[in-house]
């Protein structure tokens, strides 16, 4: 019987080999580097760190080029002046099938009518025609919640990981902000949090289906507890805040979606809203922290501004130096398009490349703009004053090559990608 088997082993093997050699560079497409392991490719180099992955294949094959990753052919662009060209072309390049997709890997979440175009218009006339009132309550948040801390042990100190108490603190202020919960118990506020660092912790490794069975049970317990608690039944009404969460509950209803997979995507809504500004603010701290320079001019700025509003302090270009070298140094998204149709892409030296139909297309900021050492001199060292002009204002202009560059850095996405919470994401951590 086993020998039997022999056979079609060899066959299938074969199948896969075959399929896996034909594929060959045409004509102005970009450099293709198929790995060395049939199939898989460079799935485990690209998984296991993915910067310096790239960062190696840039070294080979220039800005742009296309890898075997996992059966499939993704191709990378890391020529950062092209970035707004091809984000802009919804026609050739197609965001929706690949959040669907990892909506359902992350979320266990299906939204068939899901317009990732029109949903981030609306979000984003949202968070400007609301930035005073969330600032101010995202002040007031933060504000409350100190206050508590102090009132379990007002004669004691509290030690924390400073990561830990970043986290939980925005986290905490800004679902208390953005989600407006009926109860104002601080014990719920930890619950959410903690269940929310369960599911976050495993996230990355449900995003590219390699988790293994522990951490899926985790992550499908965190889940089905954060239904559970973000259920809208449990947060106010009449708020600016709660105004989001009508919005999006009315948009999920006119879609014809069930109160399932109305509860399902406020956990999707909680990741968006809060998954990021912890990390940022421990990152931001702890530069300052350990750069006595940069925290001494961020005082000296910073001193005569306490007072104002969250969403007044708009001239403080050294904090915000800070911040963009903060963000530099360690944003390192992901920017995935599918593409729908053969387009051609002209990079910055004049060259153009055709991207095949039902490839994949990546963009990956960290390498190019962030730390490239054609832009940026020292790319890996923090510097908080990068941002700066000598006579202090904000510096916009950078150059490779004697050729002016889009961006200096991009840790909020470009073009129609531009994350649309983003003012109100600095406000939060100012």
């Amino acid at each position: 019987m086993m020998w039997t088997l022999v056979p079609v082993l060899i066959g299938v093997l074969s199948a896969v080999l075959l399929l896996y050699n034909r594929r060959t560079r045409r004509i102005n497409e970009p450099p293709l580097d198929k790995g060395r392991i049939p199939w898989l490719g460079h799935a485990l180099e690209f998984g296991k760190d993915a910067a310096k992955f790239l960062t190696q294949m840039k070294d080979k094959h220039g800005d742009i080029f296309t890898v075997c990753v996992a059966g499939n052919y993704v191709t990378v662009l890391l020529d950062s002046n092209c970035y707004d060209d091809v984000l802009k072309d919804s026609q050739s390049l197609s965001l929706t099938r690949y959040s669907q997709l990892l909506m359902e890997r992350i979320f266990n979440l299906q939204l068939p009518n899901h317009d990732p175009v029109s949903e981030r218009k609306k979000v984003d006339k949202y968070f400007k025609d609301n930035l005073s009132q969330l600032s101010s309550s995202m002040q007031n948040s933060l504000q409350f919640l100190m206050a508590s801390v102090n009132r379990q042990n007002p004669e004691e100190w509290r030690k924390d990981r400073l990561f830990d108490f970043c986290y939980s603190l925005l986290f905490k202020a800004g679902y208390h902000t953005i989600f407006s919960p009926v109860s104002n118990d601080s014990a719920e506020f930890s619950e959410v949090y903690e269940e929310f660092r369960r599911f976050d912790k495993v996230l990355p490794k449900l995003a590219r289906n390699s988790a293994n069975k522990d951490e899926v049970k985790v992550a499908s317990s965190a889940r089905k507890q954060l239904w559970e608690l973000l259920r809208p039944t449990c947060f106010n009404t009449g708020t600016v805040a709660q105004s989001w969460i009508q919005t999006c509950l009315k948009h999920l209803e006119e879609q014809g979606l069930d109160s399932e997979t109305q509860r399902r995507a406020m956990l999707l809504q909680l990741w968006v809203t809060q998954g990021n500004a912890g990390p940022a603010a421990f990152w931001l701290l702890g530069f300052l922290l350990t750069h006595p320079e940069a925290l001494k001019a961020v005082k000296e700025e910073l001193s005569p501004l306490q007072h104002l509003p969250l969403d007044k302090i708009e001239k403080t270009p050294v904090l915000n130096s800070v911040l963009k070298e903060t963000l530099r140094l360690r944003a390192a998204a992901l920017i995935t398009r599918d593409v729908m149709k053969e387009k051609m892409v002209k990079l910055s030296s004049g060259q153009d490349y055709v991207l095949r139909h039902g490839d994949r297309l990546c963009i990956f900021p960290f390498i190019s703009p962030q730390m490239d050492p054609q832009i940026h001199d020292e790319p890996e060292k923090f510097k908080f004053d990068r941002f700066l002009n000598s006579d202090g204002t904000e510096k916009n202009m950078f150059c490779k090559e004697g050729l002016r560059m889009n961006y200096g850095t991009m840790p909020w996405g470009a073009g129609s990608n531009l994350c649309p919470g983003r003012d109100f994401a600095v406000c939060a951590l100012k």
